[in-house]
């Protein structure tokens, strides 16, 4: 099907041209990056713009940077380069494995993990392991720039917090320190295809834990009451079968032609297990590579 949908194009060299067309666009103005689901929303009539705003020649968005101790993505970085950088490796090894699970290689040399936050859909990949990681999206509009915290992000599906005029200028991800950390996706079949259900687990020295759940509610989110449980705790059978005992009480997954909600249900008990046991021998030297099958 081709695009029948009409809209004015801006390809802008400068963060302060971008803003400017953004702004004389109003809310009929998108940007555009990496574009895989923009063009698939246009293409499917989802989306509707007056005006798209490439901003793929505004330089400084596509580095990968280590400030201070803070991982800084910019908003032009591709999930193969996420894949392929030592930087994100060393820091936020949880974000190389999900990124490999992420559609096929030809989307993910284009699709950008700022790109998959901003379409906010369910079951993006990109969020479960920044939420553990605590991470920050950096936002710049005409009043100047602003810092968003991961979890308050995501305002329903498909739907954020960028206000009309704003554009995501990329992720910052602090130091987590010593850790471990796995990320698990369900999915009907290898290669090209989106989560049924995803759970990152972050595991940190003193018998802490993170965790986050993807494609099982309206939008990517932590689970403080799975992480107070197990907060302080060896990860022996009892604390396992309690936090896996929680799980009902966190998700709230739907029955679609992927999956049925039980099915999503029972596999978020087997893939929070799987994660916590892998995270945890991975800070402990002794578990599983990143990137190895577990389900």
């Amino acid at each position: 099907m081709s695009i029948a949908h009409d809209f004015d194009y801006v390809r802008a060299s400068t963060l302060a041209e971008a803003l400017e067309a953004l702004g004389e666009g109003g809310p009929g103005a998108r940007v555009l990056a990496g574009g895989t689901d923009m063009v698939a929303w246009l293409r499917d009539d989802a989306v509707h713009p007056d005006l798209l705003v490439d901003i793929k020649d505004v330089p400084g968005l596509d580095e990968i940077t280590v400030r201070d101790g803070t991982l800084e993505i910019g908003a032009l970085v591709t999930f193969s380069r996420i894949i392929d950088s030592p930087l994100v490796a060393e820091h936020a090894p949880t974000l190389v494995e999900a990124s490999h699970t992420v559609a096929s290689v030809g989307i993910r040399n284009r699709a950008t993990l700022v790109g998959n936050l901003c379409s906010a859909v369910p079951s993006l990949d990109g969020g479960p392991p920044l939420l553990v990681h605590e991470a920050a999206l950096r936002v710049a509009g005409k009043d100047g720039e602003r810092s968003v915290p991961i979890g308050e992000w995501f305002s329903g599906p498909r739907r954020t917090v960028l206000a009309d005029g704003e554009i995501a200028l990329g992720v910052s991800i602090p130091a987590a320190g010593e850790h471990g950390g796995c990320y698990l996706k369900l999915s009907r079949y290898r290669g090209e295809d989106l989560a049924q259900a995803s759970v990152a687990a972050l595991v940190l020295p003193g018998n802490r834990y993170r965790v986050a759940f993807g494609a099982v509610g309206p939008v990517a989110f932590r689970a403080p009451g799975i992480e107070d449980h197990l907060a302080g705790r060896v990860l022996d059978d009892e604390a396992m079968d309690g936090a896996k005992a929680l799980v009902d009480e966190v998700i709230s997954p739907i029955t679609d032609v992927r999956a049925s909600s039980e099915y999503r249900a029972h596999m978020c008990r087997v893939m929070l297990g799987r994660a916590l046991r892998a995270a945890a021998g991975r800070l402990a030297g002794d578990g599983p590579a990143y990137g190895e099958e577990l389900l």
